[in-house]
């Protein structure tokens, strides 16, 4: 007769912070799952796709792998914010663009969210957080590190004042410059 021993691993019962240094692809995916107080899941989905990124594995895997991440770790939409501010601020301009090609979970809210409010609505909401993101990736990329004030002056912004700031960015010699009335 043959007996199978197995050992049991409760990720709900694991701190994340153990596996933030592992090198394994699993351990990224799987932090999404172990014990997470509420206040840190913006950090633990950011530290999650550092850690993917940082692997350098091929795109379907990282694909895989954030798609995972992006399942069991859906930020609600007050955390959107403080985790795009986590990303843009403490991660490395090459971490940062691969960390937002690989993150998913945005434009499926999108979706999810026009077919609930109606397709107009929703279109116009998609094409303003599309814009409040363009807008973010640019000036981060130009300028670094963006500061909270500004960040949030962004996220306030009406749709037309986005679009002005879009433009403006291609000519600002300064982020100040970005923000003027031109």
């Amino acid at each position: 007769m043959l007996a199978f021993r197995f050992r049991t691993v409760q990720l709900n019962r694991l701190n994340w912070r153990d596996y933030l240094g592992s090198h394994n692809p699993v351990a990224s995916a799987l932090m999404a799952k172990m014990a997470i107080d509420p206040k840190d899941r913006p950090r633990v989905k950011a530290e999650c796709l550092r850690l993917l990124v940082t692997l350098r594995l091929d795109p379907a895997r990282s694909r895989f792998i954030s798609g995972f991440i992006d399942t069991y770790l859906r930020l609600q939409r007050e955390e959107l914010p403080i985790f795009d501010h986590l990303i843009h601020t403490e991660f490395l301009p090459t971490e940062q663009e691969q960390a937002m090609e690989l993150t998913t979970s945005w434009k499926e809210e999108g979706i999810q969210e026009g077919l609930q409010r109606g397709f107009s609505q929703g279109m116009q909401q998609g094409i303003q957080q599309g814009e409040y993101r363009a807008l973010i990736r640019l000036l981060t990329r130009r300028f670094q590190a963006l500061p909270a004030d500004v960040l949030a002056r962004i996220e306030a912004a009406q749709p037309e004042q986005l679009e002005q700031w879009l433009d403006n960015t291609l000519d600002a010699a300064t982020l100040d410059d970005v923000f003027r009335n031109h």
